[in-house]
């Protein structure tokens, strides 16, 4: 969640991170600060509730010089998003930025208090630079003082430290967040992740699990959790500097929707050669054909990916699967068949609930599969296949193409399957492909619906509360787009299978709650236009997204009809998704909301 910057070098430093902050708001946070270390060796720190921008005000009235820096944007675990609760947190001695949750923190703060250290905050991370503060009063190192309390720290952390007297000095530790190191020309810098450091170096390395780094002019020494000198590989990343523009869109999210075809693109082009219209996995530690059962888990948009995968691993390649939101998953303890694949799915590759769930399945002896949009993250270095989403940078908090993007490689995935378990001939399998192959351009077709879904949209921004319903794999799709209007609009969305409707939801139906059905051509078509019709009996406004076949079967049912680019059913999925999606962004629009950085949310989701 929160973003860490900081920088050793040469130059002012204050301009240098408060652009990585700006680089890592896509993130989510709710206040935002900067502490630098002046010619006279002294720890200053300029906070800010809210938004960077009024960290930036601040920094007009009030310039933070010195060329030793750490920066941080915050979102809110212990205490309210005030100035008082920003980060940096210090000391005359120390200053901190943390993120994670330390979850033995109240223990330490008795202790520390009965020291005598004096509490400001309501965080939990101020025991960090309290604890540190106290073994330097007792006359340890800067770098004695952050091992001795490294040692103490529960839970999950990434923490930058700066010392009083000691310019050109930072101090990193990781234990479970993610943190970078960046190595520059006479400076050296230190990120959440690559994206913060894509303007000043394009060296990075990563801090492995229980990994310290200390920084300076000189370069970086790096520590293992016991405390060995080690080295870590050096990575060039392909991220640059202007990787993360809007390109003239009003939006990053925008922006992001009209990726869609460009990434769906890139991302099959890993995974199929064209030429023989056939899946090409990468090299795989496991045999599909033999494994008993998936095992799916995920969070968020990438949790409902997982839900369509569910559907077309079991229909198409015969594999039972299970699914699981990750934060359940790791503490329903479930029984696991030896031998299984675990499907973990996740844009950052950090999320902790799924990489709680990852280090749970490894307890059971199952293979893991990982679908990453970052494939230098924790989950993928610890994953035994790593499936890429060629997604690039998403930085609109609400995820849009890299959803998209993991519905294709779960499709690979699914006719790479279905060919190793013998479900799928060469002549099924070429025929599914072709649908993969088609997918650029009749997603391009999407936007031509622009102005009708923006129609839709004001009928939708006018609610209070809206009902999704689909049926089979057009569910998750709607379970998608539910999400996505909640996210963005703030306006009350929950999704249904049709079927149900009439257990609970059909009492909620009157002129005031619209009806969004994904309703595509096939099998289930006749079935969910049952439960429209029993929907528009009680006085429901149907909405409905399908395709050019079955529109005509649609009017004068529902108020509105939006047909969608005509594909094979098995790709329908990804088709109605941007249409879901972009009603969730216009929607947002009427209503005047952070498109964004909704409020409260964060990108990647780093506490349990």
């Amino acid at each position: 969640m929160c973003g860490i910057c900081g920088v050793v070098g040469p130059r002012q430093a204050t301009p240098i991170v408060f652009e990585g902050l700006r680089r890592l708001e896509y993130r989510g946070y709710d206040s935002a600060g900067i502490a630098t270390l002046d010619k006279q060796g002294v720890i200053e720190r300029r906070r800010a509730p809210g938004k960077l921008d009024n960290l930036a005000h601040d920094l007009e009235r009030h310039p933070l010089h010195g060329r030793t820096a750490i920066g941080h944007t915050r979102w809110a675990t212990h205490g309210a998003p005030t100035e008082t609760n920003a980060h940096p947190h210090g000391t005359a001695r120390v200053a901190i930025v943390h993120n994670g949750i330390i979850e033995n923190f109240e223990e330490l703060r008795r202790e520390l208090e009965a020291e005598g250290q004096i509490f400001e905050t309501e965080t939990d991370s101020e025991t960090i630079a309290k604890m540190v503060d106290l073994y330097l009063q007792k006359g340890l190192s800067p770098r004695d003082s952050a091992f001795a309390t490294l040692k103490r720290l529960e839970g999950a952390y990434a923490v930058a430290m700066i010392f009083a007297e000691h310019e050109g000095l930072l101090i990193g530790a990781r234990h479970g967040a993610p943190l970078a190191v960046g190595f520059g020309e006479g400076e050296m810098f230190l990120g959440s992740d690559s994206l913060a450091l894509a303007p000043l170096t394009r060296r990075i390395a990563y801090l492995d699990d229980g990994d310290v780094v200390i920084l300076s002019h000189e370069g970086a020494e790096f520590y293992d959790a016991r405390g060995e000198r080690v080295e870590r590989p050096i990575k060039t990343t392909a991220l640059i500097a202007g990787a993360v523009g809007k390109d003239g869109y009003r939006h990053y999210m925008e922006k992001e929707l009209h990726e869609h075809p460009l990434v769906i693109g890139q991302t099959l082009q890993r995974l199929i050669d064209p030429a023989t219209r056939r899946v090409v996995m990468p090299d795989m530690p496991i045999d599909l054909a033999s494994v008993p059962r998936a095992v799916i888990t995920a969070c968020g948009s990438a949790f409902y990916a997982g839900v369509v995968g569910r559907y077309w691993l079991e229909e198409i390649a015969r594999l039972p699967v299970d699914i699981d939101v990750a934060s359940e998953m790791r503490y329903r303890n479930p029984p696991l068949t030896p031998g299984s694949l675990g499907i973990l799915i996740s844009q950052s590759g950090e999320t902790a609930d799924t990489l709680a769930a990852l280090r749970g399945l490894r307890e059971h002896d199952v293979s893991i599969l990982s679908i990453l949009n970052a494939e230098h993250s924790t989950m993928a270095r610890d994953s035994d296949i790593v499936l890429g989403t060629v997604a690039g940078p998403e930085i609109s908090v609400a995820s849009t193409k890299a959803f998209t993007a993991q519905l294709a490689v779960l499709a690979c995935l699914t006719i790479a399957t279905a060919r190793a378990r013998g479900t799928l001939d060469e002549a099924g399998e070429e025929e599914l492909v072709t649908a993969l192959l088609d997918l650029p351009s009749r997603a391009a077709e999407v936007f031509t619906r622009m102005d009708d879904i923006r129609e839709m949209a004001r009928i939708v921004a006018e609610a209070r509360d809206v009902l999704y319903l689909g049926r089979g794999s057009a569910y998750p799709v709607a379970m998608e787009g539910a999400l996505k209007l909640k996210e963005i609009s703030y306006i009350h969305a929950e999704a249904y299978a049709a079927g149900e409707m009439k257990h609970g939801p059909i009492s909620l139906i009157d002129r005031t709650v619209p009806i969004v059905a994904t309703i595509p051509s096939g099998r289930l078509f006749d079935k969910t236009l049952s439960n429209l019709q029993e929907a528009k009996a009680r006085g429901g406004r149907l909405l409905t997204f399908t395709d050019e076949g079955s529109a005509a079967r649609l009017q004068g049912i529902a108020e509105q009809v939006i047909p969608l680019p005509q594909v094979h059913p098995f790709v329908t999925p990804i088709i109605q998704t941007i249409g879901v999606q972009i009603l969730a962004y216009e929607t947002a629009l009427l209503k005047g909301t952070d498109v964004d950085q909704p409020r409260n949310l964060a990108k990647s989701v780093t506490v349990e």
